[in-house]
């Protein structure tokens, strides 16, 4: 736990100071996105290892009966076939003829996708219109085999993908002008950052960038820009340099015993002490024998519990206010606290008001 510790205020005390960052690194351009699309497939080449179920024979009879070959589901016995969902994303300037990746994942009860091969596919949108046809041979990133009494198996064999696996048959590309302005979206929205990037933009193009709230900015396209210079327009103001403001927050995971303190975190003066109490039960079988040339006893099995109780004495720390992390990393950790003590140091001390940070538990 101590190495934990050690860790966590090696981390903290290497907080360098505030540095500015790239516009196009903490927003998104509003109307540029891509489109999720989605299709049934059936994957076939596999080596015993397909689900044999009802709906891919049906499939399978299906292909083949467009091919000119009649057969029934019935006709049908192999279990070299899988069926699966096959999904991809539509990259918002996806032009028709590039290649997009896919991803395979069976649906029914295959073992593996391992060797099998992908027959087209169309893909779909929310509008259920075909922008993307996908085909090929599956990569996994695992494999499993299996004997009579033993099987192996690493990461998910019943997933896997194509990479260039989809054709893009039907371009939807994004719309992200409206009325000669566009609108930068912050990742983690903050009043003053977008009122930073506002700034930023407007030293460079003079009364052309608005906050319009904490999670957006609004810019309107110089009307003295040439048709064609929109894409060199994005990048300079993507390219220019803002202040990020970080929000005073203490996030905490209590299943990893993780501790994320924010910069701008600070502790009012208070004096701690935190102690631990432990309970040790051990659970002991002995054996009663009876008394020496005894006629009359037997002997007996007994069971007995001893409990101990522990508890560990808490020296009461003084903790001034704080003004870096570094600091705050340093009174904390002299303390010789685990993860879990400086979890509960921190519930009790937002509950004592003299937290100055939001705490969050995730």
């Amino acid at each position: 736990m101590r190495d934990v510790i050690s860790l966590l205020a090696a981390v903290l005390l290497l907080a360098l100071p505030v540095r500015g960052e790239r516009i196009k690194d903490i927003t998104e351009i509003e109307g540029v996105r891509g489109n999720p699309l989605v299709g049934y497939g059936l994957v076939v080449g596999l080596n015993g290892t397909g689900d044999g179920s009802e709906a891919s024979k049906r499939a399978l009879a299906n292909i083949y009966r467009r091919n000119g070959l009649v057969l029934t589901p019935q006709d049908i016995t192999s279990k070299n076939v899988a069926s699966v969902m096959v999904t991809a994303q539509l990259p918002p300037f996806a032009r028709v003829g590039s290649k997009i990746d896919v991803t395979v994942s069976a649906s029914g009860s295959a073992g593996s996708l391992q060797g099998g091969t992908l027959l087209m596919t169309p893909l779909t949108g929310a509008d259920m219109q075909v922008y993307a046809v996908a085909q090929g041979a599956i990569t996994l990133g695992g494999f499993s085999a299996s004997g009579q009494s033993a099987s192996v198996s690493k990461n998910h064999p019943t997933v896997g993908r194509i990479p260039s696996g989809a054709i893009v048959e039907k371009q939807e590309l994004a719309s992200f002008v409206r009325k000669g302005r566009i609108s930068l979206q912050l990742r983690c929205p903050d009043f003053t950052t977008a009122e930073r990037i506002a700034q930023a933009v407007s030293k460079a193009y003079p009364g052309s960038a608005t906050a319009v709230d904490a999670g957006s900015v609004d810019v309107v396209i110089p009307k003295t820009l040439r048709q064609g210079d929109l894409a060199g327009f994005i990048d300079r103001i993507g390219t220019l340099t803002v202040e990020v403001d970080q929000p005073a927050v203490v996030i905490i995971n209590e299943r990893t015993g993780t501790i994320v303190v924010g910069e701008n975190v600070a502790i009012s003066t208070v004096a701690i002490s935190h102690g631990s109490l432990s309970i040790i039960t051990k659970e002991k079988d002995y054996a009663s024998q009876p008394q020496p040339f005894s006629e009359t006893g037997t002997t007996e099995k007994t069971h007995r519990t001893e409990i101990k109780a522990v508890e560990q004495g808490g020296t009461l720390h003084v903790v001034p206010r704080q003004v870096t992390v570094a600091e705050l990393a340093r009174a904390l950790n002299a303390m010789g606290l685990t993860p879990r003590d400086l979890m509960a140091i921190f519930q009790a001390l937002r509950k004592a008001g003299a937290l100055q940070a939001e705490l969050k538990i995730i």
